[in-house]
């Protein structure tokens, strides 16, 4: 299967990411009491540049703070915020194009319980 291929700026990025179904186990924190990342999430996040930020967004209770902290932590996940509470339904992501024309936001859909199969080109150009 061929992956959806979206073309970057060499810019410092901000990733903003469920978790639940889309890095880890769609409520695996509940039915096996432990997380377990998707195939190729973690690898994904490891890769992650440190200059760009890595914002979670998860409908988690801050009951499940300490849990799914320990969880990244003990993976080697660095992350810049975790917003816990968020409604179930859509994520909308607002944002303005550069006088360039670039555009400042991406949206990427995924089924749920399979990481992306996306791939994230860099254009020096752009």
């Amino acid at each position: 299967m061929s992956k959806d291929k979206y073309i970057v700026s060499p810019l410092g990025k901000t990733w903003i990411l469920d978790i639940d179904g889309t890095i880890v186990k769609h409520n695996g924190y509940k039915l096996d009491g432990k997380d377990t990342f998707l195939i190729g999430a973690k690898e994904f996040l490891l890769n992650i540049p440190e200059t760009d930020k890595i914002v979670f967004i998860t409908s988690r209770t801050e009951e499940c703070r300490e849990q799914t902290e320990r969880f990244f932590t003990e993976n080697g996940i660095t992350y810049h915020a975790i917003v816990y509470g968020v409604p179930y339904g859509e994520r909308i992501l607002v944002n303005d194009k550069k006088p360039s024309g670039l555009k400042m936001s991406i949206a990427v859909n995924t089924t749920r319980d399979i990481f992306m199969n996306a791939e994230f080109e860099v254009n020096e150009k752009l």
